[in-house]
């Protein structure tokens, strides 16, 4: 038999209307929701539902689609279902962190929302991110090791996708440098900051001081971390590599290797987009994969 991941897509996803149909048809999303506005004092459902400009605004992204991905995936959990693995992309972990079970719901909507804060004040003004597209990592990692100022990899995406992060400046000459060395293309990214830079070492530290008063349970289902690529097995380890996390590359496409050399063959993304289905299919095309963002996805899973 093989094994299942469950999979929790990052920031970028998030739109208005998002797991609306599993709260409207289920009392435990509903559930999942009040919870999530109880702990931060924020109207989720109103964020999630509403037609608003603070969804995609990092402070308050980072709460509405964990509270979605959350609330799906005790959909599902309610339904009997239940993984071997789990990830996700940045906030994404904390979604696998949710699933582990070392991380309570409640803690973790507490935490993500400090989490959105704490990066939104960090950003500085100057920063940027771009997707460089058709360029091997090494020769990517490089041209960042010879750009002036501060840039590097961000996201480990998938074969052909890998985002740089930094300082505007640096991070346009790297990508002239990406260009110079053969990429396709280097898109420049909509995004408030330069994510997963060292420049958010700071809201790390912040983060760190927070999650110090968070009990954390034992790990009963398995994740494997952004920053190590590997399972974390040792509860004692998450707080470091969650601080760790905000400020350093997301090793997505090692992960999914490291879960595929786990023997995972089933992949299934829990929320908004198909964006973690696309990079999967393009790090193994034999990997069946399954993206649960409406009521009649879970059906169609359930009944597979």
């Amino acid at each position: 038999m093989g094994k299942t991941v469950y999979m929790f897509p990052g920031q970028g996803a998030q739109y208005i209307g998002m797991a609306r149909d599993f709260y409207d048809r289920y009392n435990i999303c509903k559930a999942v929701f009040d919870l999530a506005s109880s702990v931060t004092g924020l109207d989720i459902p109103a964020l999630c539902f509403e037609e608003n400009e603070k969804i995609h605004i990092t402070e308050y992204t980072q709460i509405a689609m964990l509270a979605a991905e959350t609330a799906i995936y005790m959909a599902m959990e309610q339904a009997g279902l239940k993984p071997d693995y789990a990830a996700g992309l940045s906030l994404g972990e904390y979604g696998a962190l949710i699933v582990s079970k070392a991380l309570d719901p409640a803690d973790a909507f507490r935490i993500i929302r400090k989490r959105g804060i704490f990066m939104q004040e960090a950003v500085p003004q100057g920063g940027a991110m771009a997707a460089v597209l058709g360029l091997g990592a090494q020769e990517i990692e490089a041209a960042c090791a010879q750009t002036d100022g501060i840039v590097s990899v961000a996201n480990y995406n998938c074969p052909g996708q890998i985002v740089i992060t930094g300082e505007q400046d640096a991070v346009a000459a790297a990508g002239e440098a990406c260009k110079a060395a053969g990429a396709k293309r280097v898109m420049p990214l909509k995004v408030s900051g330069p994510f997963h830079s060292k420049m958010l070492e700071g809201a790390g530290e912040k983060l760190a001081a927070e999650l110090e008063q968070v009990p954390l349970r034992g790990i009963v289902i398995p994740y494997v971390s952004n920053v190590t690529a590997d399972f974390v097995t040792d509860a004692a380890q998450v707080k470091g590599l969650l601080q760790k996390q905000v400020s350093s590359p997301v090793r997505w496409q090692q992960s999914v290797e490291r879960l595929l050399a786990e023997g995972a063959d089933e992949f299934v993304e829990i929320g908004p987009g198909h964006t973690l289905s696309g990079f999967v299919k393009k790090i193994n095309r034999d990997a069946a994969v399954y993206h649960i963002e409406k009521p009649e996805d879970l059906e169609a899973y359930v009944n597979r």
